[in-house]
């Protein structure tokens, strides 16, 4: 009897140990080195687990952390004036929400909520971005050490052209994540002289990978950042993704609005840094700014290396300063439709200051499936 039982738990273990190999084959991201890289493709294979961390890499306990129902949307807005100076005195009563046209009651509204950060730092690698890079680089490095709290928050890097690179998983270890951003760099393509040349007929050096390598799937990476990074991240956090790129999308497969689709059901925000070739100023603006409002974020456009930090600063202020305000939505249809969240400003007096309220457009409602499996909580829930 025991020789049978430990044949069974011997087979058990086996098909656990196929079950995880099948998932890390089926992801996205697909190994490089120490690091992962993703086609960014949407397909019929089940989620992928989240990167695995060690236990000092995980966000510590913290009382700051809100527990709401789970029937509950939470809305976060940030509220500033004409001269970008943040509005820190709004009470429950100077606004209303809508959904889909249907004022909402309000259940809980409050100030200056600090809650843990869950960000993805995207960087764009392909040639137009050559002589720009070291720049991106050098920002991205002083953001995080400027807002990274090592008890509570975490980051990734995820470099991308054709295919997306996962550079550093979700840690908050300042030190790793520094060395993933020295890590990333340009790497040519077949044929390629500079400056954005290249020279048709030379031989490819790997195929379908160098074709890649010159060419930007910015919604692709978007979209496996979303589904496969940020939607398996710590619950409870401010979810964001920090897209640093020129916006000129030449080979992604998927299309913008697929994208926004993805942040918006991960609950992530988009903040976009268009900035390009320093020489040419080749950056879309307008798909920039449209990823970026719809989520709730928003986008920047520096000129100089101190515009550059001056939008890291901004973006930090956003993600700290903010009000929550939380709804039971009339419509309880657990449908996964798209509910149009709009927020108003109802006190007389504020509303002739002419406040901008910056938050997502709106939200996917939660289905009747079961969730992912494989998502954790973060620590105190």
């Amino acid at each position: 009897m025991r020789y049978r039982q430990f044949n069974r738990a011997s087979v058990l273990l086996l098909l656990v140990i196929a079950v995880v190999c099948g998932s890390l084959a089926t992801s996205g991201f697909s190994a490089k080195s120490e690091s992962n890289v993703a086609s960014a493709m949407p397909s019929p294979s089940p989620s992928p687990s989240p990167t695995p961390r060690t236990r000092e890499e995980l966000p510590q306990d913290s009382d700051e952390v809100i527990k709401v129902d789970t029937n509950l949307t939470n809305i976060f807005f940030t509220a500033a004036d004409r001269n970008k100076r943040f509005i820190s005195n709004l009470k429950a009563e100077d606004i209303r929400v809508l959904e889909d046209g249907q004022q909402q009651e309000i259940f809980t509204f409050q100030t200056n909520i600090d809650l843990p950060l869950s960000l993805a730092i995207l960087i764009d690698t392909s040639a137009s971005e050559e002589r720009t890079l070291p720049d991106l680089k050098e920002a991205a490095r002083a953001f995080l050490e400027n807002v990274l709290r090592t008890s509570r928050d975490e980051a990734a890097i995820v470099s991308f052209t054709g295919e997306t690179t996962l550079e550093q998983g979700f840690t908050g270890n300042v030190d790793r994540l520094r060395r993933a951003i020295d890590r990333v760099e340009f790497v040519p393509p077949s044929g390629y002289v500079g400056g954005g040349v290249v020279v048709n007929g030379t031989p490819p050096i790997s195929g379908t990978n160098q074709q890649l390598a010159g060419s930007t799937a910015i919604w692709d990476a978007v979209w496996a950042t979303s589904e496969e990074l940020i939607g398996a991240s710590a619950e409870h956090t401010r979810r964001a993704i920090i897209l640093l790129t020129d916006g000129q999308d030449t080979s992604s497969r998927l299309k913008m609005d697929e994208a926004i689709q993805s942040a918006q059901k991960a609950d992530a925000l988009i903040y976009a840094i268009g900035i390009g070739d320093r020489y040419t100023f080749n950056v879309n603006e307008g798909s920039l700014r449209k990823i970026a409002e719809k989520t709730g974020g928003r986008a920047y456009f520096p000129e100089h290396q101190r515009d550059l930090r001056d939008a890291f600063t901004q973006i930090q202020k956003d993600l700290r300063e903010q009000y929550l305000v939380a709804y039971s939505p009339i419509n309880k249809a657990r449908d996964g439709s798209y509910r149009k969240i709009e927020i108003q400003i109802v006190n007389p007096e504020l509303r002739q200051q002419n406040l901008k309220l910056n938050y997502r457009a709106g939200y996917f409602a939660k289905t009747a499936a079961p969730e992912t499996p494989g998502k954790r909580k973060s620590s105190g829930q």
